[in-house]
């Protein structure tokens, strides 16, 4: 099964539909699936007296309330039919996170074939039904949860008709310190609810999404931009387009690298096995009627005689013929 392969554009766009389109360019030259954005109405989703993540003041170095700064960043309904539009014209899914129910209601209408519920939302229960109801595949990020939050999150999802679910673990700082990624908590929410699980990155650099593929993710979603160093929350947790495309690169190497898990010798390794492997062979000259023995015996290579796995087998047989020296002994 194909590695997903989610592009996160998120608000990196800073409000520009222009610069939008740019990401989707970036996102289709890099090879991943699907470029994604995150769709809401700033008044609806955060109060006007909410203050910024520390990593937002960071990289805003402003004090303006959250809910200003993501006025912003707010992207309107018609930019994004044309965004959905524009990724149609260039053959990369568009997807985008709801972060509000208005925003909810617009994205179905734009019949988009999955949604993806962000970290913020998991313990939202109105949200999470609403998304369930509308019987489509949901990806859940998990970042600040416990195994009960992702437990009672996906009950929420299963019993409103939610379609095939995939949990992304996830930590929710931006960037995320490599000592708190904790990968291996992926395979723990696999084994716990048995669902197909994924990862979504905020570390910097690119090791952390391939080493997750490795281990079994189904779905990897990075940040991304055109540059790092542009105004904006989330550009400096993001890569820049050449270290995207060189993500997905790895990630398609090591999708290929897996294989099916059934160990036997490949197509190109079986020219190599009669040059690598060795035969039971004349250790001396054997004359016609001699007993073989381990005294005028011996294994070398090439490997197209006789294994020296049958080597007890031999042993004690006698020459149907006269052999000369090095060569493969026959019965």
């Amino acid at each position: 099964m194909s590695i997903f392969v989610i592009a996160e554009a998120g608000v990196n766009h800073n409000g520009s539909l222009e610069l939008a389109k740019k990401l989707v360019d970036t996102a289709k030259d890099s090879g991943a699936d699907c470029v994604k954005f995150q769709t809401f109405i700033s008044k609806n989703i955060v109060s006007k007296n909410a203050v910024k993540a520390d990593y937002q003041k960071k990289q805003t170095k402003t004090e303006e309330s959250q809910q200003d700064m993501l006025k912003k960043l707010e992207l309107s309904f018609d930019d994004f039919v044309e965004l959905n539009q524009y990724c149609s014209e260039k053959n990369i899914e568009f997807l985008s996170t709801a972060f509000d129910f208005d925003s909810i209601d617009f994205l179905n209408s734009l019949g988009i074939s999955r949604w993806k519920i962000p970290s913020g939302e998991i313990t939202n229960l109105p949200y999470l039904i609403k998304i369930a109801q509308l019987n489509k595949p949901v990806i859940l990020s998990t970042g600040m949860s416990t195994m009960n939050d992702i437990k009672k999150a996906i009950f929420a999802l299963k019993e409103n008709g939610s379609g095939e679910i995939t949990v992304l673990h996830c930590t929710t700082e931006y960037p995320t310190p490599f000592n708190e990624v904790n990968l291996k908590a992926m395979l723990s929410i696999n084994k716990e609810f048995g669902v197909k699980v994924g990862y979504s990155d905020h570390t910097r650099g690119i090791e952390v999404p391939i080493a997750a593929v490795a281990l079994g993710a189904t779905v990897i979603e990075k940040h991304f931009t055109l540059n790092r160093n542009m105004e904006g929350p989330d550009h400096r947790a993001s890569l820049e387009p050449g270290e995207l495309k060189a993500m997905v690169d790895s990630i398609r190497n090591i999708e290929s690298a897996l294989g099916d898990g059934i160990k036997q010798p490949t197509e190109s390794e079986k020219k190599n096995m009669i040059v690598a492997r060795k035969s039971i062979i004349a250790k001396r000259d054997i004359k016609k009627g001699e007993t073989l023995t381990e005294d005028n015996l011996t294994v070398k290579r090439p490997g197209d005689g006789i294994s020296p796995m049958e080597w007890f087998d031999v042993l004690g047989t006698v020459a149907i013929r006269y052999f000369q020296e090095d060569e493969l002994i026959e019965l």
